[in-house]
């Protein structure tokens, strides 16, 4: 019998500090499907930030610290795409030839991810009687290829979708711009924050025409901006994180 992997739980800075229910709900729902989680306390940001602004003199200790805390583990999850594709996709300018890297770099995995790809699950257990509307961000569309994405011409494939749409009683909502940017963008929200807000909007108007209750996700960077926007023109819609929905916390 092969060992059981270890795994390491990575709380992105802002699940952290203002999200935490989306920590413990991606906790609950990875320990229903057996997963033996590490969270190491020791950890700290992943450096995505300075590297969106340019600053990559303060993103590479981060990175540094990444491998040093996380590279440990057979596997590291996280509730956040846009972070787990820093590691993947952006941390090979900081790391590059350090032992452990590609290791880490090919063992490091967005939640929904996770649950489909390497433990293949098929079907969560539970109940949303909603209606409901999947916000793909761009890092784990285009990025992590969680989805297909409307502009490449390949067999249709959706992770989170396949996971969310096996609870009972849920109606996912079909959206006219199912793929398109909400505007966040790390810094680009604050240096264009008119563009940014607009592209927001668009947005929730797009799940409100298609009739959704609920706003869901697997970044919370994205539902975060949605939020915010939804919270400031009094909107009657709902943010959820995809770990909410599928862990029966919402």
């Amino acid at each position: 019998m092969a060992p059981t992997p270890t795994v390491g739980l990575f709380i992105p800075c802002y699940v952290d500090q203002s999200y935490p229910q989306v920590g413990l709900a991606a906790v609950r729902l990875l320990r229903r499907f057996g997963v033996k989680l590490h969270y190491p306390r020791e950890q700290t940001c992943c450096g995505q930030p300075m590297a969106n602004t340019g600053c990559d003199a303060e993103a590479r200790p981060l990175a540094e610290r990444f491998l040093e805390v996380f590279g440990r583990y057979d596997h590291v999850v996280a509730p956040s795409g846009s972070c787990v594709s820093m590691v993947r996709n952006h941390y090979h300018r900081y790391l590059a030839g350090r032992p452990g890297f590609e290791r880490l770099r090919e063992n490091t995995f967005e939640l929904c991810e996770y649950l489909v790809d390497v433990l293949g699950v098929k079907k969560v257990e539970g109940r949303f009687p909603h209606r409901v509307g999947l916000h793909q961000s761009c890092h784990g569309l285009r990025e992590l290829r969680l989805a297909q994405g409307s502009e490449r011409v390949v067999p249709p494939f959706d992770k989170v979708r396949s996971l969310v749409s096996s609870l009972e009683g849920i109606t996912l909502v079909d959206l006219t711009h199912a793929d398109e940017c909400c505007g966040f963008g790390g810094t680009f929200a604050v240096a264009e924050e008119a563009v940014s807000c607009m592209m927001g909007r668009d947005r929730i108007a797009d799940h409100e025409k298609a009739g959704a209750e609920v706003i869901t996700g697997a970044d919370m960077s994205c539902l975060m901006h949605l939020e915010g926007l939804i919270r400031r023109d009094g909107r009657p819609v709902k943010v959820l994180h995809v770990a909410e929905l599928l862990a029966g916390e919402a």
